[in-house]
């Protein structure tokens, strides 16, 4: 049998690609003497035939790049694709910032800062897009009870 045949018929046997398979260069001759699949399942027992170990992708570079990333490396004007929005959506950021200003207000109404009616004008207030950072809350809260409103 044709040394090809013998490896086709070798990665059936052991249900891999042709190129996985390796014959013994100095048992060639036991090779092409063999006439049937058992003959070759037989050569494959006998370690004539054997199957080589699937190659593998090495994940040593992704995680040296990920210890890079999480130092804030690998991320200058060179490295950014999309847009601003793309990278950080326009609802994310805005849930982000409405979530936060709405957690501070409730901390100031906990404390007893603010009146029932305050809390809502100051609730429409957060909702309208006006008030950008807990900071700014605070300020506009504080100033709003220096000036007696």
């Amino acid at each position: 049998m044709k040394i090809e045949t013998a490896r086709r018929l070798a990665a059936d046997y052991f249900k891999s690609g042709i190129s996985r398979v390796w014959i013994d260069p100095n048992n060639i001759e036991e090779v092409t003497d063999a006439a049937t699949r058992a003959d070759i399942r037989a050569l494959a027992k006998k370690g004539i035939i054997q199957l080589k170990n699937a190659k593998g992708n090495s994940n040593s570079r992704l995680k040296k790049r990920v210890v890079q990333r999480s130092k804030e490396l690998r991320r200058g004007p060179g490295s950014i694709r999309g847009t601003r929005n793309a990278r950080f959506p326009r609802k994310t950021r805005w849930v982000k910032t409405v979530r936060a200003l709405r957690d501070e207000l409730r901390k100031l109404d906990a404390a007893g800062s603010l009146s029932s009616k305050e809390y809502r004008a100051y609730y429409r207030i957060i909702k309208s897009g006006t008030i950008k950072s807990r900071a700014q809350l605070r300020a506009h809260v504080s100033s709003s009870k220096s000036r007696g409103e």
